[in-house]
């Protein structure tokens, strides 16, 4: 059973497998959580992947005036299972979700009849249930109430032909607008949210190309800044515009950051590509670009399985090409959450926003001596690592503190054993 407690400030990456379970703590009792993969095998004695509902329902602040655990918002990226699987359960556990956002494609794939599991019907269900609550309040003359808060993110021609029309413009954001107000707080200073895509030419694309993309800027009090990169499923024609545009905009501290999720669960699709002749391709200006844009002590995550030894055409992400290619842009190897610290015991990858720091990872023989020189400090805990019931913390390893580079390098070491570079795919994947 994988177990964790959140950070005062920061973000978690869930170990769920081939999909997305991403929490960010905001501090003051403000979580969100952008996408879910919550499977049944998360309840098995030896799993391997994070029940991440439970755990949310354990760890989270209580509700502002109430008893039910508090999440102030749920984000979806798009309405793929691998991002969205378990949002039933999520809804009829005892978390109170204040805010959702979504976007038009939902709408638009209804109107298609275009397949969807049962946990994306379900999401747009309730994304349309909150969409008639706010226009019904807002008639009303007043907000609509924690739980009923909604989010439209993008635009689509067909928008005039759906329900979600009637909402006030407040309600929603396109690309090159930041967001920095969660179930009615204002949260300027410390969080910021700027969304980048979904793109409007886009509305009518295929599913991963209307993800919902976004830089998520964390701020400390004295200051220290943490940014994240959220691409969803996009590839490299969309995140070749992000990056375009932001540059030819002078707007590139948008395409900053600390900390990038690989797209598409480390697919090699974000750099790799049709050239000319139609053959696929190695694209280096887009690794170029995200490395002139990468912070010192910059991560990549791969929210995936491990990595096998080698591909073959066809194989699904994680994919070898990709690892390789992010592993020339930062100093630090790709944190793979199915591999951290090992592939049979894996434990969320935490990011502490620590003033001074900035986004700091958590290594696993740190959470000890970590935990009590931070909890010294502030009173709080704000490390987040999980830990097995097969590993206590009080037997994990009396390590030196780290920090920043080696604190990464050292996580690096206990999840693969050495920091040798991976393996040379052999193949092509198509996925």
């Amino acid at each position: 059973m994988v177990e964790a407690e959140l950070p005062e400030q920061g973000v978690v990456f869930w170990p769920v497998g081939t999909g997305d379970s991403t929490t960010i703590v905001l501090g003051d009792g403000l979580v969100m959580q952008i996408d879910l993969r919550d499977m049944k095998a998360a309840d098995e004695d030896d799993a391997v992947v994070a029940a991440v509902i439970d755990r949310l329902a354990e760890t989270l602040p209580k509700q502002p005036d109430g008893e039910a655990p508090y999440l102030a918002l749920f984000a979806l990226t798009h309405a793929d299972k691998d991002h969205c699987c378990g949002f039933g359960d999520l809804l009829d556990s005892p978390i109170h979700i204040g805010e959702i956002w979504a976007t038009p494609r939902l709408w638009r794939e209804r109107d298609e009849d275009t397949p969807m599991c049962e946990d994306a019907q379900l999401f747009h269900d309730e994304v349309e249930r909150r969409v008639k609550a706010t226009i019904e309040a807002v008639k009303a003359g007043k907000e609509p109430d924690s739980g009923d808060k909604v989010r439209i993110i993008g635009y689509d021609d067909d928008r005039d032909q759906h329900s979600y029309a009637a909402l006030p413009d407040a309600y929603f954001t396109t690309p090159g607008d930041p967001i920095s107000t969660i179930d009615g707080n204002d949260v300027s200073g410390r969080f910021e949210a700027f969304v980048h895509a979904p793109f409007r030419g886009d509305c009518a694309g295929e599913r991963n190309d209307t993800s919902l993309a976004l830089q998520v800027k964390l701020t400390s009090e004295d200051g220290t800044e943490g940014r994240i990169l959220l691409l969803g499923d996009l590839a490299y024609p969309t995140i070749k515009k992000i990056l375009d545009y932001s540059e030819s905009h002078d707007r590139t501290e948008r395409v900053e950051w600390d900390i990038l999720l690989s797209p598409h669960h480390c697919s090699k699709k974000v750099m790799y590509a049709p050239g000319e002749d139609g053959a696929e391709e190695l694209k280096q200006d887009i690794l170029d670009q995200l490395k002139a844009h990468a912070r010192p002590d910059a991560r990549v995550i791969a929210s995936s399985l491990p990595f096998r030894p080698s591909d073959k055409s066809g194989d699904n992400p994680p994919h070898l090409l990709a690892r390789a290619a992010y592993e020339t842009i930062s100093e630090l190897p790709v944190l793979c959450t199915g591999e951290h610290p090992s592939e049979d015991d894996p434990r969320p990858v935490v990011f502490v926003l620590e003033p001074g720091l900035g986004l700091d990872l958590v290594a696993t023989g740190e959470l000890e001596e970590k935990s009590v020189a931070l909890a010294g400090r502030s009173g709080t805990l704000l490390t987040a690592l999980g830990l097995t019931h097969s590993v206590p913390l009080e037997a994990a390893p009396d390590v030196p503190q780290q920090r920043g580079i080696e604190a990464g390098r050292e996580a690096v070491r206990q999840a693969r054993g050495d920091e040798a570079v991976p393996a040379t795919s052999v193949g092509f994947g198509d996925v």
